[in-house]
């Protein structure tokens, strides 16, 4: 007997590559945003970078965003000494940095925070990151009496989209898309829902009860591995 497909809404935009690879596994998922980032270009981040890329930095990034936006306006490529998280981030940070510039990579903030940590850096460490940034790396740097420098690069916004068609999961990449998705929709109890994260996954929990699945490895890529390995364990549970 012939699959049935799995229809999947994504609350971000997904590569052509992974959703083939989706569908090929019988999920569809249809992509809408509902944020929208913003890169930071005023003429006092610009030649704050300027300076920053002659001097011997201890950068962090976490977001493939960051990344971008400090990428961007850069005028030579500096040799800093770079901690970040995996995936799409890291693959980021290679393409501009190169891969000897990465010191260590986490799967999330507090573990690449205590990575950090346990690398006994005396500088001041600059975090690359955007106006909706999470607390949880530079407060637990600064709880155990690390300078912060915190460089805001990028801005991200809401943009709400009032969803008609049913889905029977849908994907969640960070908590300000949790945020913009419930502040126009409300879905079934048997709908589930992806999330990157914990603190994503948390913030769900806020406004709906339904089933989570949880990847803890950040980026679409693992996302799609979760979505396959998920439906693959309910196909045979039901056989």
């Amino acid at each position: 007997m012939q699959q049935s497909n799995i229809h999947l809404l994504s609350t971000r935009m997904l590569d052509d590559a992974l959703v083939r690879r989706a569908s090929e596994n019988h999920l569809e998922i249809e992509c809408i945003s509902f944020i929208e980032t913003k890169h930071l270009q005023s003429e006092a981040l610009q030649q704050r970078l300027q300076i920053l890329a002659n001097e011997p930095v201890i950068a962090v990034f976490t977001s493939m965003n960051a990344v971008n936006a400090v990428a961007s306006q850069l005028p030579v490529v500096p040799h800093w000494k770079i901690f970040c998280t995996g995936g799409i981030t890291k693959e980021y940070v290679i393409k501009y940095f190169g891969e000897a510039a990465i010191v260590a990579t986490a799967k999330n903030a507090t573990i690449l925070a205590e990575k950090i940590l346990a690398a006994n850096i005396s500088s001041s460490i600059t975090f690359f990151c955007g106006d909706q940034r999470l607390n949880d790396l530079p407060e637990l740097l600064q709880s155990h009496g690390k300078a912060v420098d915190e460089i805001v690069v990028y801005t991200t916004d809401q943009t709400p989209v009032f969803i008609e068609k049913d889905y029977e999961g849908i994907l969640f990449f960070s908590p300000s898309a949790v945020h913009s998705f419930f502040s126009l929709n409300t879905i079934p109890t048997n709908v589930v829902l992806f999330s990157i994260g914990k603190t994503t996954a948390a913030t769900i929990q806020s406004y709906c009860a339904n089933k989570i699945v949880t990847s803890e490895w950040p980026g679409a890529e693992s996302m799609i591995d979760l979505l396959i390995e998920y439906y693959e364990e309910q196909a045979a549970k039901a056989l």
